[in-house]
């Protein structure tokens, strides 16, 4: 069982663990190189960072999918996007536990989904939650989501919230952390 594997089944895996650097460290450099590169690239060059982004995100971005650089995504191999997916500038994935995108998910600027935490009795052991965004979600800009959280389909998310439980479908959630204020 690889890292990746264990981490999605819920195992915790400490940072100073020798395969823990080789995989997971080896992903995230290879994912810094090209985040990297894409922010190097002319805007104008679309088709250059549309090439860049689909080796980040290994062949993904088709179908209407589009991010707008700079983003800052560590672990491209555990992202998994669906059609019609818009990502404004900024966008940061801490997407070890893995992330999920389904069709039509708009996110604002600065949106940062974080599938990463860390113990608290030994801060070098980290354990993850799968983040799961469902067809046609809007993510407002500044929105941060946490490990473990789904959101909805078609469910709105304000600027600025912090998700820390999942939110229903059809649901407008807003604030620190988020609370469903009206339903759609």
């Amino acid at each position: 069982m690889t890292v990746f594997e264990a981490l999605r089944t819920g195992q915790s895996y400490d940072i100073r663990d020798a395969d823990y650097q080789r995989e997971v460290h080896g992903e995230i450099d290879r994912c810094n190189h090209l985040c990297w590169a894409i922010s190097q690239t002319d805007p104008a060059d679309k088709p250059r960072i549309k090439q860049l982004e689909n080796e980040l995100l290994h062949g993904q971005m088709q179908n209407g999918t589009f991010f707008t650089p700079p983003m800052s995504i560590d672990c491209g191999n555990t992202v998994h996007l669906g059609k019609n997916v818009y990502a404004n500038h900024h966008l940061t994935m801490m997407s070890l536990g893995t992330i999920t995108i389904e069709d039509g998910v708009m996110m604002g600027p600065e949106v940062g989904l974080f599938t990463v935490n860390h113990e608290p009795q030994n801060i070098r052991v980290i354990k993850t939650g799968t983040i799961t965004i469902k067809k046609n979600a809007w993510l407002g800009a500044r929105v941060s989501v946490l490990p473990g959280v789904t959101i909805g389909e078609n469910a709105i998310i304000g600027t600025g919230a912090v998700v820390t439980k999942d939110i229903p479908a059809n649901s407008v959630a807003v604030g620190s952390p988020a609370k469903v204020i009206k339903r759609l």
